[in-house]
Parts: structure tokens; C-alpha cells; sequence
């Protein structure tokens, strides 16, 4: 008998799918305390919990028996996944149970800008009748602009299909053939904010998705455009979306998330043309019956098949697994980062191969390693080796694998190659010593680099002057070179360099390299 416990409130639904279940017996224990938990969950093979349960070290620690936690909802921070991966319990979540939900408000909202409803509702309860004042817009063959294009941004899409709208889309990480079948145009961000009639927001919060609709984007929009943010507060820069509503630069925006919950100081409250919900994204009846059941059907059929849906950890290898996987793992880990900072399209498919003594044990952990290097980061939910596959497929990106025991030139080598669009970025690394991680090709181009640290990689017109003038920019950036590759030029007369550099370089001093004549392109890498 399989024993569950429930520590936060789920819906009877998920309740009554595990009471139907063979073998397995539920208890429900809510509001916990963590020394109450710890004393109690040595009992039970299965935890249940949404966002309140804190699935602290001690309380895994004393889980003697415990193999799975299931959080029903997508955010895992109140579980410590480091620990339950050390302890070999597996983490899952539900990450599109509320998709549809968080559509439908998206939807919602667009059609709450368009016709006044917040206004209109409170001008008739105040005795008015302002229906000349109250003038709206057609959605009908308006431009429906999405940034993100996960699950979430692609019901969107649909839906806006349906309301016969122009879509187009915005991620740097779904390959074309998924807008494609999705009603959707692919466009870049640029193009997106200047098409809009109505933009919203369906990606993750990153660092480098911060503010991501701020002075410059607003600036570009139409004054009758609409902004609509029901994904994570801080993707808009507030303070410029204020400048932007009550100057009349763009025509409205509908908030569900903000940079403080609640935005009690906020000056946007003393807007007319803003619509306001209190985080409600994910709270639908259905949508808290979905993340319910589909938790009680993914724990249940884990614990009775082993197979572990939406897994965000994994269990702890053997020590001899990890000592003759982990080094090569680390190094199509960096190849996948690297990828990751040379590609500038949408990838279609990644090919891995493994060479040499890198092809003596299983390829799968390699190039499952190599893909979490590529992705990770640029989601909501952790990516590892349990689920980037998934992940992957779900972004139209298909992996390849080969392997062979002969690796000319070296005693073991890995190579990825990132298919795009119409260009495809090939790496290849080696191991110095079985433990020290080396670039040794770029496309077409040999060059030894120690994958670390903050890289600049530039192609440029192999003639004199040209490494000088880089160098004198970092220079005047008080930026030190540590190390730097120059490889041969090829046939078209170009040369490949890799500088290793005590500190990022800003935007501007990027920007800068990229104006010098003859440099072709220039990327920075940050390990």
C-alpha cells in the first residue's frame, strides 16, 4: 500500500481520483508546521502540496521512505530540489494544467480595453449614460501581437484566430514550424511592438527579460495600441508605462501582475485608461480542478510505473555512473551555453555527437546535458536532464544523437551543431586531463579556448589593425584580456577570435567592437 499525504488544500476532484485508486491510501494534514511535518512524513511514500507546504532540507531529510513530491502549479520555490535530489526524490509539477485559464484572462482583458467595461460598469452605477464618451474598438482584423510562445501564448494565439485577427509572435526559442501551425507570423521583438494593436505578454521573468517592454519598446508602439501583461510582474518597466498612458503614446494596458503585489504606492492606480486584476491568472474553478487531478494522476502513476511526467529533479546516479559520465556532462553543458550565445535564430534541432572514450557509456545523459546548457534559464520552470526533453519538443527543437569509439586527433571529443532557420552553428570540445573542458572548433574555425568566464567572439577581416582597435576599446573600458585565440583565416578572408576578459562587457562597449570596420560580428558569452 502506497501512503500519500496532502499537505495543502486540492480539489475534491484530485481528491476523489486517488480515493479510486488501488493501493494507494491518502491522508490530508493541512497547515503544517516544519517540525510537524518532519515528524510525520517518514510514514509516507508521496507528498502533495501547492504553494503554502515549505519542503524544507530537515523535513526530505527525515523522509526515510519518501520517493515523490507533487506541487499542483507550476512554481517549485518552496521546495528545496537540491536536497531532494541528493536524497533521490523525484520533484514534479504541473506546468500547463492552468495554461488555458491564464488565456482566457488574457483575452479578457483585451476585450475589457477595447469596449470601456470597467468604466462603462462603474459610469452606469453612478447614474450616467456617457455612451458618446464611452466609444470602443473593434477587435475584428486587428493585429494581435505575443510575446512568448509557450503553451500559454499559443491558446492565446488561437483564440485570436478565431476573433479573426492578424497574429504574429515573439520567442527566440520555438522553432518556426510551431508558429506556422499555430496561426502565427514569426517576427522579432522590433517588428512586434511596432505592428501591435494589442501586445501581450506570455513569457518568463529573466534577468535579461526584465524590463523588456520599457521606454524604447512603448516609443515604437501606436498611440491606439493596448498592453496587456497577465504573465510575471517586472517584464514592463512601470515607470516608463506610466509616462507612456498619460502622455497618450499608446491607448491603454490591462495588468493582472506588477513589479510589487499588491501596487498599493502604484502612480498607475490613478490612471483611467488601465484595467486592474489581483493576480488572478491561474484562479478559475477549473483551472484549481486541472492542477489538482493532473498532480493525483502524475504521482499515482509514478509510484506505480516509475514513470516520472514533468519531473524537475533527478535521482542521485551511482558513484560509478557519475564518475565516468559527469566530466563529459560538464562539457556538453558549457557547449550548449556557448551555443547558446553564437545562435540568434530559432533552432529547429540539435545534433549531438560523441567521439572516443566520451562514446564508451551512454550518449543520452551527454546530449540531454548539452540541451539543458542551451535552454536553461530561459524558462519559468527549472530545466534538467528529467525534463529538458520534453521542453525541447514542446519548443520544435529535435535532438540527434550519434556515437562512435574513434576520435581522430583526440582521446575523446563531443560536437553539437545548432540547426536554425537558415544557418546552422557547429562546436566541438575535448577534455585536458579527463577533467579540464576545452573549445577546440567553431564552425569551420580551429580554436583552443578555456571555456570560462565572461568570452567575446568576434569574426572579423583578417588584416593588421584590426585585434589593436578591440584591444583599445576594452582598454578604455578598463576591461583586462586574460587570454585570447586568434584562428586561421579562411577562405573568404576571415579570421575567428575568442578574448577571455576580467568583466562582461556592457552594452555599449559591446556595441562598440561591433562598430569597428571590419569586425563582422561580435557576441558575448558569460559562463
Amino acid at each position: 500500500m502506497k501512503k500519500i499525504l496532502i499537505a495543502d488544500k486540492l480539489a475534491d476532484d484530485g481528491i476523489n481520483f486517488l480515493n479510486e485508486q488501488d493501493g494507494i491510501q491518502i491522508h490530508i494534514q493541512t497547515g503544517l508546521s516544519e517540525a510537524e511535518l518532519c515528524e510525520i512524513i517518514p510514514a509516507y511514500d508521496a507528498l502533495l502540496i501547492r504553494s503554502d507546504t515549505q519542503v524544507t532540507a530537515p523535513v526530505l531529510k527525515a523522509a526515510k521512505r519518501l520517493k515523490v513530491v507533487g506541487r499542483a502549479g507550476i512554481g517549485v520555490d518552496n521546495v528545496d530540489l537540491a536536497v531532494a535530489m541528493e536524497q533521490g526524490i523525484i520533484v514534479m509539477n504541473t506546468p500547463d494544467a492552468n495554461a488555458t485559464t491564464t488565456a482566457e484572462l488574457a483575452i479578457a482583458h483585451m476585450f475589457s480595453l477595447s469596449r470601456n467595461l470597467p468604466v462603462a460598469n462603474q459610469s452606469v452605477r453612478d447614474g450616467k449614460w456617457e455612451r458618446s464618451k464611452l466609444v470602443g474598438a473593434e477587435i475584428s482584423h486587428k493585429t494581435l501581437a505575443i510575446l512568448g510562445f509557450g503553451t500559454i501564448g499559443r491558446i492565446v494565439a488561437q483564440r485570436g484566430n478565431g476573433l479573426g485577427m492578424r497574429v504574429i509572435a515573439c520567442d527566440p526559442f520555438v522553432a518556426p514550424e510551431i508558429f506556422e501551425k499555430c496561426g502565427a507570423e514569426m517576427v522579432d521583438l522590433d517588428t512586434l511592438v511596432k505592428q501591435a494593436d494589442y501586445l501581450t505578454l506570455h513569457c518568463p521573468l529573466l534577468e535579461k527579460t526584465r524590463n523588456v517592454i520599457g521606454r524604447e519598446q512603448l516609443a515604437a508602439m501606436k498611440k491606439s495600441a493596448r498592453l496587456i501583461n497577465c504573465a510575471r510582474g517586472g517584464l514592463v518597466d512601470e515607470a516608463a508605462l506610466y509616462d507612456a498612458l498619460k502622455e497618450g503614446r499608446i491607448a491603454g494596458a490591462a495588468l493582472d501582475v506588477y513589479e510589487q503585489e499588491p501596487p498599493k504606492d502604484s502612480p498607475l492606480l490613478g490612471l483611467d485608461n488601465v484595467v486592474f486584476t489581483p493576480h488572478l491568472g491561474a484562479s478559475t474553478k477549473e483551472a484549481q480542478v486541472a492542477v489538482s487531478v493532473e498532480i493525483a494522476r502524475q504521482v499515482v502513476k509514478y509510484l506505480q510505473t516509475g514513470e516520472a511526467v514533468n519531473a524537475l529533479n533527478l535521482p542521485r546516479l551511482s558513484a560509478e555512473e557519475l564518475k565516468q559520465a559527469q566530466p563529459f556532462m560538464k562539457l556538453a553543458h558549457i557547449l550548449g551555453q556557448v551555443l547558446l550565445g553564437l545562435i540568434d535564430q530559432p533552432m529547429q534541432k540539435l545534433e549531438v555527437a560523441v567521439f572516443g572514450k566520451a562514446a564508451l557509456g551512454k550518449i543520452r545523459p551527454i546530449s540531454a546535458e548539452a540541451m539543458v546548457g542551451l535552454l536553461a534559464g530561459q524558462f519559468d520552470t527549472p530545466v534538467n536532464r528529467v525534463n529538458v526533453e520534453n521542453i525541447a519538443k514542446r519548443q520544435g527543437i529535435a535532438l540527434v544523437e550519434s556515437q562512435t569509439e574513434e576520435a581522430e586527433g583526440y582521446q575523446s571529443l563531443i560536437s553539437i551543431t545548432g540547426h536554425c532557420v537558415d544557418k546552422s552553428v557547429s562546436l566541438a570540445g575535448t577534455l585536458l586531463g579527463d577533467h579540464h573542458p576545452r573549445l577546440v572548433s567553431i564552425n569551420h574555425f580551429e580554436i583552443e579556448v578555456v571555456p570560462e568566464g565572461a568570452l567575446l567572439v568576434t569574426r572579423h577581416d583578417d588584416k593588421p589593425g584590426v585585434i589593436a582597435a578591440i584591444s583599445s576599446i576594452l582598454g578604455m573600458a578598463n576591461i583586462n584580456i586574460t587570454r585570447m585565440q586568434v584562428s586561421v583565416a579562411d577562405e573568404h578572408q576571415l579570421a575567428m577570435m575568442v578574448i577571455s576578459v576580467s568583466d562582461p562587457l556592457s552594452e555599449q562597449v559591446l556595441k562598440a567592437v561591433c562598430d569597428v570596420p571590419a569586425v563582422h560580428t561580435a557576441r558575448q558569452i558569460v559562463l
